[in-house]
């Protein structure tokens, strides 16, 4: 759709978008006086007052989008969303880290936090011992043995690097759970570190936890682990929605030195029976059932399909249990009754070396079996840094994300926000409806996570537009590509408050790209690699193009990051990463997988993956895991290959399925049948939340020489045909 440029709107155009003509004069007065006032501005500065002072949340949609794209309609790419101002960018956390202590930083050059923030961010990764210890102070982290030093780089005789991504803070004793709940300069024992509510109980008052209560409640369940008689440093399970009684058990785990796997409460049984294995789980905490709306979920059944260890089971309603529990399993009433002799006593924390693992957490590579990556103690502190540096998480802030621990966005949200003095928002729900629309107002988030498809849904169905979301300092979006109308949108929903696009990893502990309410922020864009991190587009001969020169290729990392894995459960760490990968000034780059592109204006776009998996509702899968299961879904499919496919106007990947028939002369096949199959398999088998968007049939899969299928190549092909709407 094409836009006028704002002089050549007029008060009649405004009225067509279904305003009150009444109204649309005003607007256009306004308008009228920016363009008046503002004649010699750029277009950003022009956006930036118009969003500020004609835009408001209960206006069309349309004239939101009138206003953007007439503003920046001969600018050309990236025009920038957000734009900071000296005055809130000085009271950021870098902010104010800078103008104390800029110019030892970075020298005379030092002008301000915006004009040098650039500058800082390459003085995180040329300076990681200054950089790092710097931060650790400012979040008051506490080591029971202080470390020798930030980071030893370790070079044998043959030349090849034992750690390529370094020996970080070697010597130290630390645990990260008593650093959250630790009383600091940032907190006091009545501070609210949770705030939550029941879905279904959206009129009620929201439910507050103070720092005293929760350490209370987490020494309770670390003394009743200890009853368990396991072995200093088992891994324990957790299957659950992200509660407050999840949260409470995660900690607890930290904190009496045992090691926590990673499961979501979305898996089938055999994933969790995979998880478990692989991990070699002692224990596992889980709930009766999920409650979602009127729907009851069965959690437990799903635990005791995949012979589970030991299960400590909370009941959903009540104290009653929809089943009756396996005879070695425990409800949670006696499980906390064997340390009831402990109650409100202090838990001496098991502080570890920082190499300890302390959370094992899955991701798809490319073969069916998960990737095991362990964190260490060191990783919880790259996940609070990214928050202190780029979301700018304070004291006094409430912190909202949609996530599960199964996820590592689950851990993250719990160490980015206790470890920062914030408050973590739970809605014990749907993150879809009106419902969370509500916990988010009446909490006053002030960070709200997300993910695009979230987004989408809040946008389609309207179910945000009559609340109040103006104590949101930021959004933040992670997991899968974004679409830039639709952030306009949410932008539009809270004031204008800035996007912070995140992209990372599990094996990472948080991202690698990312913004900054320091930079410019242009929607489904980043503006900055991570704090401690560098980025390298590969061209097409393997090697990186030149700095600050545009370019898309594949991503790969510098190696040495805070807190990156340097291990994997089921796999060999170096080959995963490391293997055939470029050298940088001596440096042996890490291997992502992302496409990006670096723009001309410099930010960095994300152009999905570059190897066999794929993204799919903010969860990343193995095509092979797919397809395994589609293959078996019908007698007469000989192979398929699933392809994560980016829509022509972006966003998250849509789920294709390219099919061979035995028959090569089955044309008359029933593609929506098929599809509907390959749903209901894929949904009861790896994960309910997929789904096969289309089916498309083809004679054959390409295949290189040694017989693998080109999935890159298909990705191409199928992209094509749904830009000419095709599929």
């Amino acid at each position: 759709m094409g836009y006028k440029s704002l002089d050549s709107v007029t008060a009649s155009d405004i009225a067509a978008l279904g305003i009150d003509p009444e109204l649309a004069e005003t607007l256009h007065g306004r308008l009228a006086d920016v363009i008046r006032n503002y004649a010699s501005a750029t277009p950003p500065d022009t956006w930036r007052y118009v969003s500020a002072n004609i835009l408001s949340p209960h206006l069309p949609f349309s004239f939101h989008q009138m206003m953007y794209y007439g503003c920046y309609q001969d600018f050309g790419p990236d025009p920038p969303a957000w734009i900071p101002d000296l005055e809130n960018a000085i009271s950021t956390n870098v902010g104010k880290l800078l103008e104390r202590r800029g110019k030892e930083f970075l020298g005379s050059s030092y002008k301000d936090p915006i004009s040098n923030f650039s500058d800082f961010q390459e003085f995180s990764v040329t300076n990681p011992e200054v950089y790092w210890k710097t931060i650790l102070d400012e979040m008051n982290v506490s080591f029971s043995k202080p470390p020798q030093c930030i980071l030893l780089e370790n070079f044998p005789g043959d030349g090849k690097l034992l750690h390529p991504g370094g020996e970080w803070l070697p010597g130290a004793y630390v645990n990260p759970a008593k650093n959250c709940l630790s009383l600091n300069s940032k907190r006091s024992l009545d501070d609210t570190m949770i705030i939550w509510r029941d879905e279904g109980k959206d009129d009620l008052p929201v439910n507050k936890m103070t720092l005293e209560e929760l350490r209370s409640e987490v020494w309770l369940v670390a003394y009743a682990l200890k009853e368990l008689g396991l072995e200093g440093g088992s891994a324990i399970a957790i299957d659950m929605p992200m509660n407050v009684h999840s949260v409470v058990i995660y900690l607890a785990i930290v904190l009496a030195g045992y090691v926590v796997v990673s499961i979501a409460d979305s898996f089938a049984a055999r994933e969790i029976s995979t998880r478990l294995k692989i991990s070699n789980a002692k224990a596992i905490f889980t709930q009766d059932l999920i409650i979602r709306g009127e729907k009851s979920i069965p959690l437990y059944s799903r635990i005791v399909e995949a012979q589970s260890p030991t299960a400590i089971v909370i009941p959903t309603r009540g104290s009653s249990f929809s089943a009756k529990l396996r005879q070695d399993d425990i409800s949670w009433h006696d499980f906390l009754e064997r340390a009831k002799a402990f109650k409100k006593r202090e838990f001496a924390a098991i502080e570890q070396p920082v190499d300890a693992y302390t959370n094992i957490l899955f991701s798809s590579g490319t073969t069916g079996e998960p990737k095991a990556i362990p964190w260490t103690h060191a990783t919880p502190f790259k996940a609070a840094a990214d928050a202190w540096c780029h979301m700018d998480i304070q004291k006094g802030d409430v912190v909202a994300w949609p996530t599960n621990l199964g996820w590592m966005m689950g851990p993250w949200l719990v160490y980015a926000s206790l470890l920062n003095g914030a408050s973590i928002a739970l809605y014990n729900g749907s993150p879809l409806g009106s419902g969370f629309a509500k916990f988010v107002q009446d909490a006053k988030v002030t960070m709200l996570g997300v993910i695009p498809s979230i987004v989408r849904t809040w946008k389609s169905t309207n179910s945000i537009a009559s609340y109040d979301w103006s104590t949101i300092r930021c959004f933040s979006s992670t997991g899968e590509a974004s679409n830039v109308d639709e952030y306009l949108w949410l932008m539009g929903r809270a004031c204008y408050k800035p996007v912070i696009e995140y992209c990372g990893g599990t094996e990472i502990g948080g991202g690698f790209v990312t913004g900054s309410l320091l930079q410019a922020q242009s929607l489904a864009a980043f503006s900055t690699p991570a704090m401690g991190c560098s980025l390298f587009v590969l061209g097409s001969d393997g090697y990186p193009i030149p700095k600050n020169k545009p370019g898309i290729g594949e991503l790969a990392l510098g190696p040495l990051m805070l807190g990156a894995s340097k291990t994997l459960l089921n796999a060999d760490h170096y080959d995963v990463y490391f293997k055939g990968m470029p050298s940088w000034n001596g440096k042996v780059l890490r291997r992502h997988g992302d496409m990006f592109e670096f723009t001309s204006r410099g930010y960095y776009r994300a152009h999905g993956r570059a190897d066999d998996t794929m993204n799919l509702g903010g969860i990343k899968v193995s095509s092979v895991e797919i397809e395994r299961i589609c293959n078996e879904a019908d007698d007469e499919v000989l192979e398929t290959a699933a392809i994560g496919v980016p829509p022509p106007t972006g966003g998250p990947e849509k789920l294709v399925i390219a099919v061979v028939f035995k028959n090569p002369e089955n044309t008359g096949a029933d593609l929506n049948q098929l599809r509907l199959s390959f749903n209901s398999a894929v949904q009861k088998k790896l994960n309910p939340l997929f789904r096969v968007s289309h089916v498309v049939p083809l004679p054959s899969l390409p295949r290189t020489a040694t017989n693998k299928v080109m999935r890159r190549i298909l990705r191409q092909q199928l992209a094509q045909l749904d830009q000419s709407s095709k599929i």
